[in-house]
């Protein structure tokens, strides 16, 4: 465990050194600062403003903003859709895949254009390198530049004074692929590929087995080894949050995830950016206090969050030990606890790590079988995405949603105290509170109608392969996975089926642009706003008694929508777990 431990502190230090840098340089990206990047690329943005028709200089309200937001996600989907239809007639298929069936495509568009990347699909078999490449790559960089748009919009609303506008989203989206997504994705594809990912567009190739074996009747004497354009798609997965494998297997198949140093590397390129947009928050709100509150906020969670996962998975399977089992941890990391479902290469203390990291941002990615963790340890996973993804969140969505967070918690701190509530110097009233509960209610309401109705239908239950509370659990996971656009999932539950890819479609699109919305309205309303010089009386933002407010609201908003489903799933199936002694019938 104390390996575990050294573990997780040696990731966040890693992690919050890059950020503090990287969230000063794009507070540039998205100021005045023009910064070597953007005197070096000004060139090739002025020219895809002039080839695109847009107009700089022009700024938005948050209408003109959601409008253009909206528009341009639903132009990604349609194209996706169209493609992944037609890509039996398209280039670049040399496995000769035919078309997506359309209830598949439609999921797929849905899960790519919302940065939820849930896949009811075996990548090496069903996506051409086109389609890869042209539609869930695009997408990949696309989905996340629009979660960073978000969130920098929502700071402007908050740091400007009695303005309507929140920038140009044509501008911040095409400088957040530009100055941000294309640069980071680049330097790391180049590190994936020295460690031995795979960049190419050849066909499989076919390995001559030196043991042939009979599979019935049959002779197998080779095995075919998909290939592609895995490095470039790896990085944009981790870096933007996406998580959707260019292979089945995930972050677990060793084409995407070699070794144990590029398990950490992926491990902190998920954590890199919603750490940098805490940090340029502070910094373009002036006051880096600020950052460091919310950062507490979420460390506050995810650490003791993460070490109990490793803590219920390193400890192994009881039912295990009663039959004689051993599951010694003969290394640090590695070779010990509840192996089932998990790669030696990386052991469970890392495994369990990386399950917490891709759910508690929104990249939902896996290096090993979710499905097959302690029922606590799954938990974790659950509970890290039933808090709304805040901790650390997605790129971009995860801090607006924790700063409309915040703006309740400022709300209730204000009532406590006897003083109209304010958050940097601005005044909190019945708008901005409605507008940030209906986009922290919208998640819960999707996951928590979802998965009643996939329970008391037949098409919801038919999909499921494992009786009692664990398959309850399979069904509560998916819900909650696409309404907090993860895509993680634990893999007992036939996805790929009209029921599923119809309802789990629509919640990512409601759980994606119905949290949007309201943000960018809280957003607009504070911008009008004057500042108030803050006094004796004005509730501090930055303190450890804050701190331990905001912690208050998160849990008391996100987990106890879900205590009862929870009791229903994995808590109920621990509980069954229970030596036959410690269970009290009456």
């Amino acid at each position: 465990m104390s390996a575990a431990v050294l573990l997780d502190l040696s990731l966040l230090i890693v992690v919050i050194a890059l950020g503090w840098p990287l969230g000063r340089y794009m507070a540039g990206v998205y100021g005045t600062e023009p910064g070597f990047a953007r005197r070096a690329l000004a060139p090739l943005e002025r020219g895809i403003y002039r080839l695109c028709g847009i107009h700089a200089a022009t700024e938005m309200d948050w209408k003109g903003y959601a409008v253009a937001l909206l528009l341009f996600n639903l132009a990604g989907a349609v194209f996706l859709y169209a493609l992944l239809l037609m890509q039996g007639h398209l280039p670049l298929n040399p496995q000769g895949l035919g078309g997506v069936r359309p209830g598949l495509a439609f999921n797929t568009a849905s899960s790519f254009v919302t940065n939820t990347n849930w896949q009811a699909y075996a990548g090496e078999t069903t996506m051409s390198y086109l389609s890869q490449m042209l539609g869930l790559g695009v997408q990949n960089f696309l989905s996340a530049a629009t979660g960073i748009v978000i969130v920098v919009a929502m700071i402007r609303g908050i740091v400007r004074t009695q303005r309507r506008e929140l920038g140009n989203f044509w501008v911040d989206m095409t400088r957040t692929v530009l100055y941000v997504l294309l640069p980071l994705s680049t330097v790391f594809a180049v590190i994936l590929m020295a460690q031995g990912v795979p960049q190419t567009l050849e066909p499989s190739v076919h390995a001559h087995l030196i043991a042939p074996f009979l599979s019935g009747k049959t002779a197998v004497t080779h095995q075919v080894i998909a290939l592609g354009p895995v490095a470039s798609q790896e990085a944009i997965k981790e870096l933007g949050n996406n998580g959707g494998g260019f292979f089945n297997a995930n972050s677990a198949h060793p084409f995407e995830n070699p070794t144990a140093l590029t398990n950490f590397l992926e491990m902190a390129a998920m954590l890199l950016l919603p750490t940098a947009l805490v940090f340029l928050f502070g910094r373009m709100a002036g006051d880096d206090r600020q950052a460091w509150a919310i950062l507490a906020v979420m460390l506050l969670f995810f650490i003791p969050l993460s070490l109990v996962s490793a803590h219920f998975d390193l400890a192994g399977n009881g039912a295990l030990r009663a039959l004689g089992i051993s599951q010694t941890h003969t290394r640090a990391l590695a070779g010990g606890g509840n192996m089932v479902g998990v790669e030696d290469r990386f052991g469970v203390g890392a495994s369990t790590l990386f399950g917490a990291v891709a759910t508690a941002t929104s990249t939902g990615a896996a290096n090993c079988a979710y499905d097959s963790f302690m029922p606590l340890s799954g938990l974790v996973n659950l509970f890290d995405m039933q808090l709304g993804e805040t901790i650390f969140g997605g790129v971009g969505s995860g801090l607006a949603t924790m700063l409309a967070l915040v703006v309740f918690a400022v709300f209730l701190g204000g009532l406590m105290i006897g003083r109209t509530p304010e958050y940097l110097g601005k005044k909190i009233e019945s708008f901005e509170i409605k507008m940030a509960s209906l986009s922290i209610l919208v998640m819960p309401l999707l996951v928590l109608i979802g998965t009643g109705l996939a329970v008391v239908t037949a098409a919801g239950r038919a999909a499921v392969f494992n009786p009692g509370p664990h398959g309850f659990s399979e069904i509560l996971y998916a819900f909650t996975s696409a309404a907090n656009n993860n895509g993680s999932a634990f893999g007992g539950l036939n996805a790929d089926s009209p029921f599923y890819n119809v309802t789990l479609g629509l919640c990512m699109l409601i759980g994606r642009y119905w949290t949007y919305l309201p943000l960018l309205a809280l957003a607009g309303s504070l911008a009008r706003k004057p500042r108030i010089p803050a006094s004796s009386g004005t509730l501090a933002t930055h303190t450890p008694l804050f701190i331990g407010l905001v912690a208050g609201v998160v849990l008391l908003v996100g987990a106890l929508n879900f205590v009862p489903a929870l009791s229903l799933g994995p808590v109920a199936e621990q509980l069954m777990r229970l030596p036959s002694s410690l269970m009290v019938v009456h």
